[in-house]
């Protein structure tokens, strides 16, 4: 820690990029919050309906993300070399492929929402309330596809501010829709779960619309014509594709691992699956510093390796895994002890909903700080590195070997308690970091894919 605080131009950095992304990832944890507080004031089914149906954008986000997380390799590193041309060809690539994946799963939620819902549960009135959610919001995803690309590669080069920016406008205009149309205040319609799906969308449309004025009036390298951006040849896209693929696997694998734990808990029935949503969305809020810390590391990494000094990209990726591991112990500890007051938030929770979400938090908690080691670990170290072989085959081999086993045994077979199965769960979170590690201290993770 002493080295860390000596080192000015690491400090600098990393204020400079992690806080607007943490400040960021805490504006859009705030929105989920917001919108679980106003659904939870119409009842268990309505938290159930929509947490259920937010599986869907859970999966299709963490895709995206995948797909930009891997494009953001490439750009930090190009942006460490000053290659703006190849930076803008990057960029297109993310965008079409965050548009293709958009168009798939718009197409699957708009016109199939039941078949989605009956997958995690067998409740008439979640299945109802959550298609009729998941109808409206679907026709937001690819537009939030493209403004994650550019989001994404804002932050790359060294300008998180703008996402920032964004994000606090997108939070205060969703708010707003939520509360006019979800309660019909001020002459609108009362329209509940829909209210909360029109929010959503409303939201989106007017973020997309800041992030291209914002990147075509101030942040040129990203401001590329339709030509810059599909100036492709298959040499380059077949480089682009051999290290991203890997993320996106990762990613979609991962994300599925996390629709089926959903899935098992839903077995419960809507009491559990509200209570993981609530406890979830809590978890969230305190995991904001360490995302930011996380995606710091990616850009910051990228940018020491794409200049060639790879000493010095080891020496900041061991920094951000004390400084995670470190934010991890406090932040869980606070988890953990405080349960009472942040469900305090939640005024018209039932009885049995609370009391599964304070035990989900109590456990979470002690488990918080092995979650932002291998947080910093996958996405900041060896994404950053380049090493997203390597990252694929730890994330899905721990959740699909490991997690999701041990969750339907606990469920299905034992029929423990959605706390006790949520331990059992974590496990994967164990056997993640034991193997993870020895691979950063290996050096091999450091990949020049530039």
């Amino acid at each position: 820690m002493k080295q860390i605080f000596k080192n000015k131009e690491f400090l600098k950095d990393l204020l400079a990029i992690a806080i607007p992304i943490a400040l960021q990832n805490l504006i859009t944890s705030s929105l989920n919050m917001v919108d679980t507080l106003m659904i939870s004031q119409l009842g268990k089914s309505s938290i159930a309906a929509v947490g259920l149906a937010n599986q869907l954008f859970f999966f299709y986000s963490l895709i995206i993300f995948g797909i930009n997380s891997g494009s953001s390799i490439f750009i930090s590193q190009f942006w460490g070399k000053k290659d703006i041309e190849n930076i803008k060809r990057i960029l297109g690539l993310a965008v079409s492929l965050s548009t293709l994946a958009g168009l798939i799963f718009t197409i699957v939620a708009f016109f199939s929402p039941e078949m989605i819902m009956k997958f995690f549960i067998d409740d008439e009135i979640v299945i109802r309330l959550g298609s009729d959610y998941l109808r409206i919001v679907s026709l937001s995803y690819i537009i939030t596809g493209i403004g994650f690309a550019f989001s994404i590669a804002s932050r790359s080069i060294g300008e998180p501010k703008m996402p920032m920016v964004v994000s606090a406008i997108s939070f205060i205009i969703n708010t707003i829709f939520n509360y006019l149309l979800i309660f019909g205040h001020f002459g609108f319609p009362e329209l509940g779960v829909k209210g909360a799906a029109y929010g959503t969308l409303i939201a989106r449309i007017v973020e997309i619309s800041f992030i291209f004025y914002f990147i075509y009036k101030d942040i040129k390298p990203l401001a590329a014509s339709l030509r810059e951006l599909t100036d492709w040849k298959k040499e380059f896209i077949n480089r682009y594709l051999k290290t991203t693929y890997p993320v996106i696997i990762n990613e979609a694998f991962w994300a599925l691992g996390q629709v089926m734990y959903s899935a098992a808990y839903a077995k419960m029935g809507a009491e559990a699956t509200a209570a993981v949503q609530v406890s979830g969305t809590i978890q969230n809020i305190f995991f904001v510093m360490v995302r930011g810390l996380g995606n710091a590391c990616t850009v910051m990494v990228g940018n020491k390796i794409g200049a060639r000094d790879e000493e010095q990209a080891y020496d900041y990726a061991i920094q951000f895994l004390i400084m995670s591991t470190i934010a991890g112990l406090i932040l869980g500890a606070i988890l953990s002890l405080t349960p009472d007051i942040t469900l305090k938030l939640f005024k018209n929770l039932e009885p049995d909903v609370y009391n599964l979400s304070r035990k989900l938090l109590f456990f979470s908690g002690l488990f918080y700080f092995i979650r932002t080691f291998n947080s910093t670990l996958i996405v900041g170290v060896l994404r950053g590195g380049g090493d997203t072989t390597f990252s694929m085959y730890l994330e899905m081999g721990s959740v699909w070997l490991v997690g999701v086993p041990l969750a339907f045994v606990g469920v299905l077979i034992f029929r423990l308690p959605v706390y006790i199965v949520f331990i059992l769960v974590s496990v994967e979170e164990i056997v993640k970091a034991v193997i993870g590690l020895p691979r950063v201290k290996s050096k091999k993770w450091i990949r020049n894919v530039t």
